[in-house]
């Protein structure tokens, strides 16, 4: 009677491990940014795969510290910025290499794919692939200010009411503003901080100009459709989405570049269900699909023919604030060396600190 209720018992333990294991083969457990999945899309993907998505909307930083607390568990698929991938995987391991022979290269613009592919290659091996692309630059109520390059923001005349986020695109560009290139010093970390010093004492004395540093894009947009804020460091799709209802409000290319950036994909060291995360990047890469994607997110990407099923008035919008100088002059932000982020670390905390 023991040794049958044993069988009974054992049987249904491999019952449940069998039907959790079903399960999670199943699961796409995505860890990506707000609107780079919209519902329709990931119906969609459910219908046609029979995967089911979970979703986890975060950011770069966070990516970076969920990732690197399990040792790159818990997600099948995640979604960080190319330059945020061969740092995070020289120092915690925290991605598996991309097994390309179950990637449909020929859906993808070539020159964007080679382009990040070289950028986010550790000894041989790739990490991240290319999906959507866009630029931190300047938003601006041009009937309220005249602001050209991301020093105007702390002109006197404007004093509380502009706008920067707390974060290390923001020393970067006024790094490049100042006539230097930080780029060409990552792998000179004296000089790297250096550089980043002279920076913080410029923010630290353009203080009193901000309204607020703001950390979410409902304070921003916000402050910007009520007047409060007449300029801002801002990404490009805020401002198109702003200019929508607000003629007035333009996203501007600053005239010592606009930052570049490209979000990828990324599959995570101890991630379970591979087969999911290359199913979901072979769909978003098909134009029809990456152009609804883009229009949920306002940016474009790195799709072959995607940019043709763009809504007419977000291509105008690019085109507007993208003249030829302007997007050659785009400053695309290359890999960060380990250890980089800790210098802006110290140098973002005393500009907080600072009355």
């Amino acid at each position: 009677m023991q040794n049958r209720r044993t069988l009974i018992a054992t049987a249904v333990l491999l019952a449940t491990v069998a039907s959790a294991s079903s399960a999670q083969e199943k699961t796409l457990r995505l860890l990506t940014w707000a609107d780079y999945a919209p519902a329709a899309i990931v119906a969609q993907f459910e219908k046609e795969t029979g995967y089911k998505v979970e979703l986890t909307l975060s950011n770069n930083e966070e990516m970076i510290s969920k990732l690197r607390a399990t040792g790159g568990a818990g997600f099948d698929l995640a979604q960080p910025s190319q330059d945020r991938i061969t740092g995070p995987q020289q120092e915690f391991k925290i991605y598996k290499a991309m097994d390309l022979s179950k990637i449909k290269t020929d859906l993808f613009i070539g020159s964007m794919l080679n382009s990040t592919k070289k950028n986010t290659t550790l000894a041989g091996k790739v990490y991240g692939l290319p999906h959507i692309w866009g630029t931190d630059g300047l938003v601006v109520n041009t009937k309220l200010a005249k602001i050209a390059n991301y020093p105007d923001l702390c002109k006197a005349e404007y004093k509380g009411k502009t706008a920067v986020r707390l974060k290390r695109p923001t020393l970067l560009a006024f790094a490049f503003a100042s006539g230097k290139d930080p780029f060409a010093l990552y792998n000179d970390p004296k000089a790297y901080g250096a550089l980043m010093d002279e920076v913080g004492k410029t923010m630290i004395a353009c203080k009193a100009n901000l309204k607020f540093f703001w950390d979410n894009k409902d304070q921003l947009t916000n402050g910007l459709r009520n007047d409060e804020i007449v300029g801002a460091m801002m990404w490009d799709t805020g401002g198109w989405k702003l200019n929508n209802d607000k003629p007035d409000v333009q996203f501007i290319a600053p005239k010592s570049g606009a930052m570049g950036w490209i979000d990828t994909f990324a599959i995570p060291a101890k991630g379970k269900n591979d087969a999911a995360a290359y199913a979901w990047i072979n769909f978003n890469m098909r134009p029809e699909i990456a152009a609804k994607v883009a229009g949920s997110a306002g940016n474009f990407t790195a799709s072959k023919g995607a940019d043709l099923q763009m809504e007419a008035k977000l291509k105008a919008q690019f085109a507007a604030s993208f003249p030829p100088a302007a997007l050659a002059n785009v400053k695309w932000y290359p890999a960060v060396p380990a250890g980089l982020e800790e210098i802006e670390g110290r140098v973002l905390d005393r500009i907080k600190a600072a009355p």
